[in-house]
């Protein structure tokens, strides 16, 4: 793997991995998993997937559970009401701040991520789907030129991921809404506060649907 020419370090390449594993919910919540089982699972050695454990376990994307095992934390309503006060806060802002600075070129690539979704949704495909809906969510916000709030939204993601795969498993994809359009169209307005509306109305209803789940005991 090459990043601008350069090979990208062995125990970053692990950690990206092992985050995209959290992310998409290719780890369920509360499932254990060993040292040695992500080695085989990553193909990758002890030291690079420590280090891996160790930072997604500083962002509270994995718990340590004892010496041999971690997983990923089980979501309480009390934690995804956190989680939907700050991804409210944060992604609209990032949104609004973005607006300005996405072209036509970045319309187009927006718009081309989000025609690839409803391929995905037709297919069942839950993990493209998480992908390219995390992908639309992030070419937009990557655009604020907001490090600060840009790194915080990364990890919010991080620890809703997992809850939202499970309520897709539940529902299907087709059975999540969808504002990607309402933001596009805002976009090409010029309108930023559409845009930032669209992002949290989009924002809410995932959050709502993951609170339903939680209610029925299904996450």
């Amino acid at each position: 793997m090459q990043d601008d020419g350069r090979k990208v370090p062995t125990h970053e390449l692990t950690y990206a991995r092992l985050r995209d594993m959290v992310l998409f919910g290719d780890l369920a919540p509360g499932q254990p998993v060993t040292i040695q089982g992500l080695i085989r699972d990553l193909d990758a050695g002890m030291t690079p997937v420590r280090e891996a454990l160790r930072r997604l376990i500083a962002e509270g994307a994995l718990v340590l559970q004892d010496n041999r095992r971690v997983s990923v934390p089980r979501l309480t309503a009390g934690m995804l009401d956190e989680l939907a006060f700050a991804r409210a806060a944060i992604e609209p802002r990032l949104a609004e701040l973005a607006a300005p600075h996405v072209d036509a070129a970045g319309q187009a690539r927006l718009a081309a991520i989000d025609a690839d979704i409803e391929p995905a949704i037709r297919a069942g495909d839950i993990h493209t789907y998480l992908c390219l809906n995390h992908a639309f969510h992030f070419a937009l916000y990557e655009q604020a030129n907001a490090p600060v709030l840009l790194d915080l939204a990364r990890s919010l993601w991080l620890r809703f991921g997992p809850a939202l795969r499970a309520v897709v498993a539940l529902y299907g994809p087709s059975g999540l809404p969808d504002r990607h359009a309402e933001a596009l169209a805002a976009l090409a307005a010029g309108d930023a506060a559409g845009v930032a509306r669209a992002m949290a109305a989009d924002i809410a209803d995932g959050v709502g649907l993951v609170h339903q789940a939680l209610e029925a005991g299904q996450v």
